[in-house]
């Protein structure tokens, strides 16, 4: 049986896996877990989505929605599983981590031609196979220094950091509200309404309270969309008003009024106990994150099931070594997939590993590799992560601003969206029927 060798068991990996696994390709992947973990992973299954359980909203004329689109018409199997493990989250498409984690590792561990090896890859695999490498940002540093051998680059990551997550029966509900911003869908945010001068001491504190500590050459590496809120802070005194604690749209029942912030607190799991602070990724010590967020309001005898941390995301210059299938320049049995082949988001990994995926097949049978089309989602963030200025290369996230302009008079943004986004998916299935995917 042909065979593939996949290093790294996150999103991308277990995409690109299935994908091979179904074509009836041998895949050989290899994760270090359970036996070991990385610094921002808690369990021991594949799969763990690790920053939010926010897949963002499923609205057709947003970005995530258009992508969430594209990749159920390509059958992805991360979604499919993430539909049986969704937590309410108005339009947004969320999950319980850990039980769609131990899912998704249920599920690969049942394909019977994917054969999951428990075992720390600490160099490029020299088998012969072709090799997908999907290590995720997370890669370990034996394995990061080997990538950066191949390809000849050097510190390519950035910092990211995670949000708080608290157990809801330790909030005072009293000094809380459910809603939905302009009460769309059910009201599944819990709201933690801000005054003035409450909104200003938090702000006072986030500045002044202690940080963990980055080395010189770590400094100024966040990424824009996911910055600590400290950072976001940092920028001025509004910039929290404006950005996650943006208040549009929440009326406060008691008071029949837009408070002057709000923070929100979105359901983590299944059983609605944990839930996690939106838009607070944070570099905070964790004692100064106990004593800041327990002043806020409902808060004062929180239980933080998880602190936010920081945490390295590794990435490789995907322009200066990638061609458009996902695919080494320098090696062509070498692809990458995921964050390190420098997407950036859970929706856009499973996009780039179930394409690199479909691509590894191809060249192992020595069919002709096509990528998606560029006025699609999928093609668009190829065409961005390979066709990008390699000297100020950054991650990306699919945004519309990927897709080709088009003329269009006379509509409003929401509609010329929804038009961008009826040419992206009718563009992608006639890819599909064409290259049979």
């Amino acid at each position: 049986m042909e065979e593939l060798d996949i290093i790294g068991g996150g999103l991308a990996g277990l995409e690109a896996a299935s994908q091979a696994a179904r074509r009836g390709i041998k895949v050989n992947l290899y994760d270090m877990k359970p036996g070991k973990l990385s610094e921002g992973h808690q369990s021991g299954f594949l799969g763990e989505m690790i920053c939010s359980n926010s897949l963002g909203s499923t609205t057709l004329s947003t970005a995530s929605g258009l992508l969430k689109n594209e990749l159920e018409k390509l059958n992805s199997f991360f979604l499919k599983n993430g539909e049986k493990c969704r937590v309410s989250a108005g339009n947004s498409f969320s999950v319980d981590r850990l039980k769609l984690a131990e899912k998704l590792t249920e599920e690969i561990r049942s394909f019977p031609n994917i054969n999951y090896i428990s075992r720390e890859i600490n160099d490029i695999p020299e088998t012969g196979n072709i090799t997908i490498i999907a290590t995720g940002p997370l890669t370990s540093d034996k394995l990061a220094g080997k990538i950066s051998e191949f390809t000849g680059r050097k510190n390519l990551h950035f910092y990211d950091a995670t949000s708080p997550i608290v157990d809801i029966e330790s909030i005072d509900m009293s000094e809380t509200y459910w809603a939905s911003r302009y009460d769309k869908g059910e009201p599944d945010f819990l709201n933690i309404p801000l005054d003035r001068g409450q909104y200003q001491t938090l702000v006072n504190d986030l500045l002044e309270s202690e940080k963990t500590a980055l080395r010189d050459f770590e400094k100024g590496m966040f990424f824009e969309a996911c910055l600590p809120v400290e950072e976001i802070a940092r920028r001025g005194e509004e910039s929290l008003s404006f950005g996650p604690m943006k208040p549009v749209g929440l009326k406060d029942p008691k008071t029949g009024k837009i408070p002057y912030a709000v923070i929100q607190l979105r359901q983590d799991d299944v059983k609605k106990k944990l839930f996690q602070i939106v838009g607070f990724q944070t570099r905070l010590t964790w004692g100064e994150q106990k004593k800041v967020f327990r002043k806020l309001p409902g808060l004062k005898n929180a239980v933080f099931e998880r602190y936010g941390r920081m945490h390295r995301n590794t990435y490789i210059n995907a322009p200066a070594i990638l061609n458009t299938f996902y695919q080494s320049k320098k090696n062509e049995n070498i692809f990458f997939a995921g964050q390190i082949s420098g997407v950036e988001g859970y929706l856009e990994s499973v996009c780039s590993g179930l394409i690199s995926g479909i691509n590894a097949v191809k060249l192992i049978r020595k069919e002709p590799l096509t990528p998606p089309p560029y006025d699609s989602a999928c093609g668009s963030l190829i065409k961005y992560i390979t066709e990008s200025n390699w000297m100020d290369f950054k991650p990306s996230k699919f945004t519309f601003g990927l897709l080709p302009d088009i003329k269009i008079r006379g509509k409003s943004k929401r509609e010329k969206k929804e038009i961008k986004a009826g040419f992206a998916l009718r563009s992608l299935e006639k890819w599909i029927k064409e290259e049979k995917i």
